[in-house]
Protein backbone atom coordinates (compact mmCIF):
# COMPACT_ATOMS: atom_id res chain seq x y z
CA UNK A 1 0.00 0.00 0.00
CA UNK A 2 2.00 2.99 -1.75
CA UNK A 3 1.61 6.36 1.14
CA UNK A 4 0.57 4.54 4.03
CA UNK A 5 0.60 4.70 7.44
CA UNK A 6 1.34 2.09 10.24
CA UNK A 7 -1.57 1.66 13.11
CA UNK A 8 -2.35 -0.54 15.60
CA UNK A 9 -5.31 -1.12 17.94
CA UNK A 10 -5.92 -3.39 20.75
CA UNK A 11 -9.22 -4.41 21.74
CA UNK A 12 -10.36 -6.22 24.92
CA UNK A 13 -13.70 -7.89 25.92
CA UNK A 14 -16.32 -6.02 27.03
CA UNK A 15 -17.45 -8.81 28.98
CA UNK A 16 -14.77 -10.21 30.99
CA UNK A 17 -16.63 -13.58 31.65
CA UNK A 18 -17.08 -14.06 27.35
CA UNK A 19 -13.12 -14.85 27.82
CA UNK A 20 -13.08 -16.56 31.47
CA UNK A 21 -16.13 -18.44 31.03
CA UNK A 22 -17.40 -18.40 27.54
CA UNK A 23 -18.98 -16.77 24.48
CA UNK A 24 -22.69 -16.72 24.81
CA UNK A 25 -24.43 -18.17 20.93
CA UNK A 26 -24.35 -13.99 19.91
CA UNK A 27 -20.93 -13.56 20.93
CA UNK A 28 -19.87 -16.24 19.15
CA UNK A 29 -21.35 -15.49 15.67
CA UNK A 30 -20.00 -11.86 16.15
CA UNK A 31 -16.35 -13.00 17.42
CA UNK A 32 -16.54 -15.35 13.96
CA UNK A 33 -18.02 -12.31 11.41
CA UNK A 34 -14.36 -10.74 13.56
CA UNK A 35 -11.70 -13.09 12.39
CA UNK A 36 -13.45 -12.91 8.89
CA UNK A 37 -13.16 -9.23 9.14
CA UNK A 38 -9.67 -9.31 9.75
CA UNK A 39 -8.85 -12.38 7.66
CA UNK A 40 -10.58 -10.27 4.54
CA UNK A 41 -8.16 -7.26 5.45
CA UNK A 42 -5.27 -9.56 5.74
CA UNK A 43 -5.90 -10.90 2.17
CA UNK A 44 -5.99 -7.08 0.84
CA UNK A 45 -2.84 -6.57 2.48
CA UNK A 46 -3.98 -3.86 4.86
CA UNK A 47 -3.58 -5.84 8.23
CA UNK A 48 0.22 -7.07 9.03
CA UNK A 49 -0.39 -9.09 12.24
CA UNK A 50 -3.23 -10.10 14.30
CA UNK A 51 -3.40 -11.63 18.01
CA UNK A 52 -4.11 -12.22 21.19
CA UNK A 53 -2.71 -12.65 24.33
CA UNK A 54 -3.04 -16.12 26.32
CA UNK A 55 -4.50 -14.75 29.27
CA UNK A 56 -7.48 -15.92 30.53
CA UNK A 57 -7.99 -13.05 32.87
CA UNK A 58 -9.40 -9.61 32.44
CA UNK A 59 -6.05 -8.03 31.62
CA UNK A 60 -5.97 -10.58 28.15
CA UNK A 61 -6.75 -8.90 24.87
CA UNK A 62 -5.98 -8.79 20.68
CA UNK A 63 -3.55 -6.52 18.63
CA UNK A 64 -3.79 -5.63 15.08
CA UNK A 65 -1.49 -4.25 13.27
CA UNK A 66 -2.16 -2.41 9.90
CA UNK A 67 -1.67 -0.01 7.19
CA UNK A 68 -4.03 2.71 6.41
CA UNK A 69 -3.94 6.05 4.36
CA UNK A 70 -5.00 8.54 7.54
CA UNK A 71 -6.40 8.34 10.82
CA UNK A 72 -9.58 8.39 9.54
CA UNK A 73 -9.59 5.83 7.61
CA UNK A 74 -7.75 3.60 10.55
CA UNK A 75 -10.94 4.69 12.62
CA UNK A 76 -13.32 3.82 10.02
CA UNK A 77 -11.69 0.13 9.93
CA UNK A 78 -11.93 -0.71 13.75
CA UNK A 79 -15.43 1.26 13.48
CA UNK A 80 -16.55 -1.32 10.92
CA UNK A 81 -14.75 -4.46 12.57
CA UNK A 82 -17.96 -6.44 14.08
CA UNK A 83 -16.44 -7.18 17.44
CA UNK A 84 -16.27 -3.33 18.16
CA UNK A 85 -19.25 -2.45 15.98
CA UNK A 86 -21.32 -4.67 18.09
CA UNK A 87 -19.82 -3.61 21.35
CA UNK A 88 -18.53 -7.05 22.40
CA UNK A 89 -15.24 -5.55 22.08
CA UNK A 90 -13.67 -1.94 23.19
CA UNK A 91 -10.94 -0.91 20.86
CA UNK A 92 -8.10 1.97 21.20
CA UNK A 93 -6.25 3.03 18.25
CA UNK A 94 -2.56 4.12 18.61
CA UNK A 95 -0.55 5.58 15.39
CA UNK A 96 2.64 2.99 15.37
CA UNK A 97 6.28 3.05 13.62
CA UNK A 98 8.03 -0.11 13.76
CA UNK A 99 11.41 -0.23 14.66
CA UNK A 100 12.51 -3.48 14.15
CA UNK A 101 10.96 -6.19 12.45
CA UNK A 102 11.87 -9.96 12.71
CA UNK A 103 10.90 -13.81 11.33
CA UNK A 104 7.80 -14.57 13.52
CA UNK A 105 8.42 -18.36 14.68
CA UNK A 106 5.49 -20.73 12.79
CA UNK A 107 2.94 -22.35 15.08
Amino acid sequence: MADTQLFIYKIQAVRHEMVNHGRTADEDRIVGEHFDYLQGLTARGVVHLAGRTLSDDYGGFGIIIFSASSEEEARRIVRDDPAVANRIMRAELYQFRASLVGQMPAD
